[in-house]
């Protein structure tokens, strides 16, 4: 699977690893930064970036990273087409994709460690989409409150 992945200062060690993680796993890995360790880089602009990738289709889902998983959650949901969610547990991510077609995973490096972090993202890139009658209707209304509000 082609996964995005994006990090602040906060995130940034927990995307390293999560990114090895990946690689090791198969997927292919679509890095929009951070690259260095930078104490004043700003969350939205990494979120932006994976949330703008997944909704493009140029990769099927994204991880971003910062230090509570909120902020990034809450900049990534302003990319239409992009489906955020913190998600500090296993059942939250995949349960978000089956349920909710949610296509980018929010992770706080300050809330969990690396080995429940790679439990959430396996559970998150493995999960799919139900699209049981009830599901794509609730999400169909999703897509037209983002409509509405583009």
């Amino acid at each position: 699977m082609r996964v995005a992945i994006g990090a602040d200062h906060g995130g940034y060690d927990l995307k390293e690893e999560l990114s090895a993680l990946l690689h090791a796993e198969g997927h292919e890995v679509v890095d929009v930064g951070a690259h260095t360790m930078d104490s004043s880089d700003d969350y939205p602009d990494f979120a932006a970036g994976v949330a703008t990738t997944v909704a493009s289709k140029d990769a099927e889902r994204g991880i971003m990273v910062c230090g509570s998983g909120v902020g990034a959650s809450v900049a990534s949901n302003k990319v239409k087409g992009a489906r955020a969610s913190v998600c500090h547990d296993t059942y939250s991510a995949h349960q978000g994709v089956e349920h909710d077609d949610l296509n980018v995973l929010c992770l706080g490096a300050r809330i969990i460690g690396i080995e429940l972090a790679r439990e959430i993202v396996n559970a998150f890139l493995s999960a799919q989409f139900t699209g049981e009658e009830r599901h794509q209707r609730r999400l169909g209304k999703v897509l037209d409150i983002e409509a509405a509000n583009g």
